[in-house]
This record gives C-alpha cells, structure tokens and sequence, in this order.
C-alpha cells in the first residue's frame, strides 16, 4: 500500500522538488475555495462537519486518557465548547516510542506516500480546517480559507519535499572498492538506514495554527519521528482536525495511528515538563520571546526550531508612486489586525521627508497619508471586518486600548460591528508617530494591530535603524522605497548583514507579510526572531541519523 501511495503521488513530488530548486511560483493546492475545484457540495459539507464538533466530546482514540479540556474562546463569539481528550504526557511519549521502529523500516519513500496522501486528504477537508482556524483565531473567512487550508498544506509539502530531497540523497546500500595496487582490490558492501532523533514536540500558536505547525509536522514525521502536536489553548480544534486526518491516513495503511498524538494541557508546566522529556529531541515552536527563550535555555537534549518576536520595518526614502505606496501599506497593516509575525509594525521616515511623484512630503504629511489611506481602507465596514478580521487574544486587546500611551497618535483605533457575529471584537489599526531617540515606544513587538512611524535624522540614518531594530531585536521581514539605487543598494547590503528578507517598492497587490510557499524562505534563522527557516534543508536535516553497517564482500 505505501509503494502504491508513493506512485499515486510520485509526479506531485516531483513537481515540489523542482519548485524547491526553481523558487518560481507553484501551489499543488487552490488557493480560491471554488465549487470549480473543491466540488459543489465542499463548502456546506465542510460547515456541517465544522458545526458537528460544537458542544461535543473530539474523540482520537489517544492513550492515557484521564479527561478532558474544553476552553476555547472564539473571538468572534461563537460558542464552542468542545471537549478533547486530556491525555499522561508518559502515556503519549510511550506510544510514540512503540510506533516509532516500524515508521522507521518504512523508509523515506513509504513515509513520503503515506504523509502525501495525507496532505491530499486534509486539502479536501479545507474548508471544515477554514471554519476551525476562523473561530479561534479570529482571521477573516477568506484568510482563514487559505492560510488555514491550502497555504498551510503547501508549506507542509514544502517540508516534506525537502526532506524527501535530503533523505533521497543517501544511497541505501553500495558496493565499495578501495583499489590495493597488485592486490585484489578491497570490497565491502555498505547499507545507510535513515533513522528518527526521537520524538518530536510541535507547538502550535494562536493565530495560525496551522500555518506555524504543518512544516514541523511534516518534517518531523517524514524524517522517521513520531510527533506529538501540542496546540494553543485557544486554537485547538484546527489542531485536532489535523492530527485525526493523519491518524485515519495513519491507520489505513497499517500504521500504528500513535506515530501523532494530541497533547491538550491545561499547564505550561505541563507543556515545559513535556519538552524536557528525554525522549523529545525535536521541538518546534512559534509563540512568545518568554517562553520561546526557556525551551532554548532549558531544552538541551532536543534541537529547538523557534519563531519568536521581532519588529519588522520598512524605510521610506523616495517613491515615484505615492498613492499606490500608501494604499499598499494601508493594506498590510490592516491584514488581520496586524496579527501576523510578518506584519510592518515600525515605519522609518527621514526628518526632512521625502520625494514623491507628487513633490515634496514632510514627515508629518507622510504620516497623516498614511493614516488616511488606513482610515479610508477601513472606512466600508463589510470590507474592512472581512480584512481586519477579530483580536485574537485578551493581550493584543489590550495593547490595542493602550497604543495611545506609546506615542503621538495619528490614527486611533475604532471598534467596528461585525455584521456577520454582533460579538465580535473587531479593531482598527492605531497609527503612531515618534522620534527615532523614543525607542521605549517602538524598540519592541507590539503584537496586533499597532504601528508607529519614526523619524530619522536621514535616509542613512534610516537604513542604519533599521539594520540596528534587525540585529538587537529581530525581524522576518523588512521593506525599502526608494528611487535611488545607492539608498536601495545601501537597504540590500544592511539586510544581508541583519540576515533578513527585503521587499522593494511594493505597490501592487503584493505585500511584505505575504510569504508564498516553494519560493519564499520564511525567516532566514539568522536574527532573534527566528532561529530556523520554512524551508530549507536545516529545517528537515538535522531531524535524522544515518545508520550504517558494512561488511566484506
């Protein structure tokens, strides 16, 4: 059966391994939830399977069941109340160790069919995973459709491609001959076994759940690892959706479904008792600098693959499409309330302003532009509550309520009635201005919906802030506008050095947090923000040993 799964999706691996070498755009999986591609009935039928959990007990067949948990609260309002297995930590790490040897002899090619189909099977429940990422996340429908769904499953097969390509690399077994002279040559026959670290602990986030999660899942599992998926307390249901799908896949095809588990804990000792354990020796997670920083320091016997915080950027020097810039801004910053680890959160401007298709822009004009292209974005309601989305967490509400206490505001921040959920807590974004020297204000994450734009004495001091804000603090992503090459070239050279990824004048319908799978490489691993890349061959290497035996021929 794994070798038919194999066959069955052999030309689509194919096709991932080339996009992996290419960096040119390909998707396997549609983006738009069309009837056209999904099938007539997908979208009611995905609702009802969403709507069957409510209320209800979320049964895995897991071990060491001694509960359950039910605590998610939707932000949009929407009552969930589902209840998942509460399972012994012990009881999981037992079970994973059990189905970890024959997911091993299976090899790389048996487990890249089975993980394949799986992939396969989770796009055709897209739109049930789509209704469980928006209520718990608060992402609009349509972001909820395709980073929860098929951008999500990209980046998985983006990772298990990846391994596929490392693991496929080694020789399972050659006849070797070292030439003696005279002599006949020597010869032995030497076999390469592909093996797992360990288990792997993957922690999810509360605002994507499955985004952040599916290339830990994939790597891991595809390198011969058993995986334990500890979700966030509040997005769980996308979680469990996923590890159910590949338990059945799992199970189908003769495998001990344990090889994934779901760890609901209700303590983070528990999750920090969970990721010490000696048999974890993968960890992935994406979450808090506090917590990510603890499973670097306290988790030595595994690999810890860590997204963390940072203060993403852009410079403004020059732009000979003003309007298109502002609009393009506007958009990024409003992109589910700016709850994105890629989201612009500071904004460089020179003290003298800036040269524009327009004339000249004083800092102060730049600013109230800005915050007029934001405002005029937001200011249709159904648009806006569709983009903006809902705050995802108690945290981010209340940085929002406080933003105007970090700075000038330029823009305050509106509560907005979601037409659709009257209980929705929608929030439009705050926009701030300070100098460069007020770094309490702006020198750190300020997660959601909150944006300052910061003055610098010039273009060279822009550049310099922003290599500085990358290096001490962190960063996924950065941006420049500029027509002058030398300021562009000066932005390119500064980001090389902070190790992070630069957009150049984005003004179309392209924006500096969007991250397409089998091109772009999410986070380089190179500054505090992350210390691993979506996906590269570090993210899926160091997941496996190679052991071998040699004999005389």
């Amino acid at each position: 059966m794994t070798t038919a799964l194999f066959e069955k999706h052999k030309a689509k691996l194919a096709q991932a391994t080339d996009a992996l070498a290419a960096r040119s755009y390909w998707s396997p999986f549609s983006e738009m939830p069309s009837p056209k591609v999904y099938g007539e009935t997908a979208a009611d039928e995905g609702k009802r399977a969403f709507e069957s959990y409510l209320g209800k007990r979320f049964d895995l067949g897991q071990p060491g069941q001694v509960g359950t948990h039910a605590g998610e609260q939707s932000p949009y309002g929407v009552a969930l109340d589902v209840h998942y297995p509460v399972c012994e930590p012990q009881a999981l790490v037992d079970a994973a160790l059990k189905a970890m040897p024959t997911w091993e002899q299976l090899g790389a090619q048996g487990r890249t069919g089975i993980l394949m189909e799986a992939l396969e099977r989770l796009n055709q429940r897209s739109f049930e995973i789509a209704h469980a990422v928006m209520t718990t996340t608060g992402q609009g429908w349509m972001m909820a459709f395709q980073a929860g769904g098929p951008h999500a499953q990209d980046r998985g097969l983006e990772a298990l491609a990846c391994a596929w390509r490392e693991q496929s690399a080694i020789p399972g077994e050659v006849i070797w001959e070292k030439p003696q002279g005279k002599n006949p040559p020597l010869r032995m026959q030497k076999h390469f076994e592909i093996v797992g670290r360990g288990v792997g602990l993957v922690i999810g986030c509360g605002t994507f759940p499955t985004w952040n999660t599916y290339p830990g899942v994939f790597a891991a599992l595809a390198t011969g690892n058993p995986v334990i998926v500890k979700p966030h307390g509040n997005a769980i249901l996308p979680a469990a959706i996923t590890v159910k799908v590949i338990r059945e896949v799992m199970q189908e095809n003769g495998i001990d479904p344990n090889i994934i588990t779901l760890a609901v804990t209700t303590e983070n000792s528990a999750t920090q008792a969970l990721a010490m354990h000696p048999a974890v020796k993968s960890v992935d997670f994406t979450g808090s600098n506090q917590f990510g920083n603890w499973l670097l320091d306290n988790c030595k016997q595994a690999q810890v693959y860590a997204e963390l915080a940072g203060v993403n950027n852009v410079v403004i020097e020059s732009t000979d499409a003003y309007r298109a810039m502002l609009k393009n801004l506007a958009f990024s910053l409003s992109l589910y309330s700016g709850q994105m680890c890629t989201t612009t959160q500071v904004i460089i401007v020179p003290a003298d302003g800036i040269a524009t298709d327009e004339g000249h822009k004083s800092f102060d004009e730049v600013a109230a532009d800005l915050g007029a292209a934001i405002a005029a974005f937001v200011a249709d309601n159904k648009v806006a509550c569709a983009v903006l989305g809902a705050i995802q967490s108690d945290d981010t509400l209340r940085r929002v309520e406080e933003a105007h206490t970090y700075a000038e505001v330029v823009l305050p921040t509106q509560a907005l009635a979601h037409p659709e959920f009257p209980a929705a807590r929608v929030r439009t974004p705050v926009l701030l201005k300070c100098d460069a020297s007020d770094e309490k204000a702006y020198m750190q994450e300020r997660f959601g919906p909150i944006s300052f734009v910061v003055r610098a004495a010039d273009a060279q001091a822009a550049v310099a802030l922003s290599e500085r804000i990358v290096r001490e603090h962190g960063a996924l992503t950065t941006g420049i506008y500029s027509m002058k090459p030398e300021v562009v070239e000066a932005m390119v050279e500064a980001t090389w050095r902070g190790k992070v990824s630069l957009s150049i004048n984005l003004t179309g319908n392209i924006f500096v947090n969007q991250s397409a799978a089998f091109s772009d490489f999410h986070g380089t691993g190179g500054n505090p923000s992350a210390n691993a890349s979506y996906a590269d061959s570090a993210f899926v290497a160091n997941r496996f040993r190679v052991a071998q035996r040699r004999f005389h021929v």
